[in-house]
């Protein structure tokens, strides 16, 4: 293994060569320290933000280190800077897709046509909803109850109940319908 000195002397061709043959961390830490400038620059065109372009280009670190090993890489820029746009391209994808998730819980879990938290309901509403809660089956009653009345998240469900995430979301959704459904009828009667 050559010194610092030889290290830092040697080409990115040369370096990249020597990362390949004798797999040593050193190389790899200088060539990619030469890029850093370039990935860093990249993640931020693509992030738009200062930290997510310092943890991308941290992430891509691991990454390179060990796709550098496994992939026959001809031109290592090309090749650094595909890999680099790609990684962000696909954080911003995530991104995009937990916003997307969340935004879909909120209004449907919460929608205006039915809240079980309604305090103006009158007695008979109450009673109404009393006995429909009565009604349901009990992975429905208990995913509504704890939701609704406990104020317990999804994940809170899953660790009490045992149910799974989808099971509790399809528990409050059909819970929610199957009790505007018991509603509606009871009130049309009375």
């Amino acid at each position: 293994m050559k010194n610092r000195g030889d290290i830092i002397a040697l080409s990115n061709d040369e370096l990249f060569a020597l990362c390949k043959k004798e797999k040593q961390p050193d190389y790899f830490g200088e060539l990619y320290r030469r890029y850093i400038p370039m990935v860093y620059g990249l993640c931020l065109k693509y992030l738009g933000d200062e930290d997510e372009a310092q943890d991308a280009v941290m992430d891509l670190f691991e990454e390179v280190s060990q796709k550098i090993k496994r992939y026959d890489i001809q031109n290592f820029h090309t090749w650094l800077y595909s890999v680099s746009r790609n990684h962000c391209l696909l954080r911003l994808r995530k991104a995009k897709q937990a916003i997307f998730v969340n935004m879909d819980d909120i209004v449907m879990e919460n929608g205006d046509f039915f809240t079980l938290l309604d305090k103006e309901k009158s007695g008979e509403e109450e009673s109404a909803l009393m006995f429909c809660m009565s009604e349901l089956g009990e992975e429905q009653r208990k995913s509504i109850e704890y939701f609704y009345y406990e104020n317990k998240s999804y994940a809170d469900i899953v660790s009490i109940t045992g149910y799974t995430l989808e099971k509790v979301k399809s528990y409050i959704q059909n819970g929610k319908r199957n009790l505007k459904n018991c509603i509606t009828q009871i009130l049309k009667i009375q």
